[in-house]
């Protein structure tokens, strides 16, 4: 089967659910608590698209920025982007002077009371597909496209289809056979940075992979046979330099956002205590993906798949024995119906006991800041979610 038809299938299914009465989840996934043991249920803001774009590669806000999210959304924590194209930009060097201002962002939230996930973004591979982002995701040197087509398209996510980005990323999972020192330099950048903050009271841990893809191997045989054992290597390894921080781990994007089931493995933590592995998908209803609003009939139909989504995401972690964070979800709050679909979303996340982080603290329609300053009315639901 080929790409677009294991893409066309898992829009098809995750429709499906829409149409389906989910079961309600039997019970909720074991609480997150904060590095002390207190309990901790994480709220606020993705920091931010901004990142992808800036030329060092940090987002837009400063302190007060920071402070003033805490004061008026009530966020007590952020997931801050990080992208390996800029923490190793040779293989084997890594740039202290951007970590260093990676910890100036740490710090920055610590004052303001909150703590910090660190997330290892990417979508769509890295800087060298044509028309990407100048930071997000893997650097140059770890990119093998073979020599095929590997161009940004419209959707966006339409370029997980471009054979060379399916290269680049079947290089990397090692299905080609061909660079398994791929794996091993996003092994070792991830022990680097975890050293780097192992002693940060600030940080709350660490998101291995945003938003993954298997390139040419479909779900779940992605999940099981290739994201689950990068995932055990990863944990295992930043223990070795780390024994306090919550590691959290994502299921295949692609499917999995939008409604079905994960297929990832139960994950060992090898630290001294109770495991801190933590589940966090995304959540990017596939109607409302594709420009409907959240109104009449679709609206009928995301709820009926919001609330599939959760117990089936739920399930995992209760079969993971993780706590649950919804890592991203987030619209167009301009667009009718959107605000109703965040107070849903927050509303079916508190009854799991499931922290969140919308995405993102930019400015325009996705974000809580009026286009003349101030806050927009998102900030309102947020605050109140």
């Amino acid at each position: 089967m080929t790409l677009r038809r294991w893409i066309t299938a898992f829009a098809a299914l995750a429709l499906l659910l829409g149409l389906t009465t989910p079961a309600q989840a039997a019970q909720n996934p074991p609480p997150l608590t904060d590095l002390d043991g207190t309990p901790l249920v994480p709220r606020g803001l993705n920091n931010g698209h901004s990142a992808k774009e800036s030329a060092d590669a940090m987002a837009w806000t400063g302190p007060g920025d920071i402070a003033a999210e805490a004061d008026r959304i009530g966020s007590n924590s952020t997931r801050l982007l990080v992208f390996w194209s800029r923490l190793e930009p040779r293989p084997g060097h890594y740039d202290e002077h951007y970590l260093d201002a990676v910890a100036q962002r740490v710090a920055w939230y610590e004052r303001a009371g909150m703590r910090v996930v660190l997330d290892m973004h990417q979508d769509m591979w890295g800087p060298a597909v044509a028309g990407s982002s100048p930071n997000n995701g893997a650097p140059a040197w770890a990119t093998h496209f073979d020599g095929l087509p590997a161009t940004v398209q419209d959707p966006w996510p339409l370029t997980y289809l471009q054979p060379g980005v399916t290269r680049a990323f079947d290089h990397f999972w090692g299905t080609t056979g061909r660079h398994p020192e791929l794996r091993e330099h996003f092994t070792a950048a991830w022990r680097h940075l975890a050293q780097r903050f192992a002693g940060s009271p600030a940080v709350l841990g660490y998101d291995l992979f945003n938003e993954p893809w298997g390139g040419s191997v479909p779900w779940p045989l992605f999940e099981r046979d290739l994201l689950g054992p990068l995932y055990q290597r990863l944990i295992t390894e930043i223990r070795t330099v780390d024994q306090q921080h919550w590691i959290f781990v994502e299921p295949q994007a692609l499917g999995v956002n939008q409604g079905l089931p994960s297929a990832l493995p139960a994950l060992h933590d090898p630290r001294t205590g109770a495991p801190r592995i933590a589940y966090a998908p995304h959540f990017y209803p596939t109607l409302l993906g594709a420009g409907q609003t959240y109104t009449g009939a679709t609206k009928a139909l995301v709820r009926n798949t919001m609330r599939w989504w959760f117990d089936a995401n739920a399930a995992t972690a209760r079969r993971l024995g993780a706590p649950m964070v919804v890592g991203e979800f987030g619209l167009d709050a301009t667009k009718p119906g959107a605000l109703e679909f965040v107070d849903d979303v927050l509303t079916e996340a508190s009854r799991r006991g499931a922290g969140w982080w919308y995405w993102s603290n930019d400015p325009g329609g996705w974000g809580p800041y009026a286009p003349g300053g101030g806050w927009a009315p998102l900030a309102d639901h947020l605050a109140s979610g």
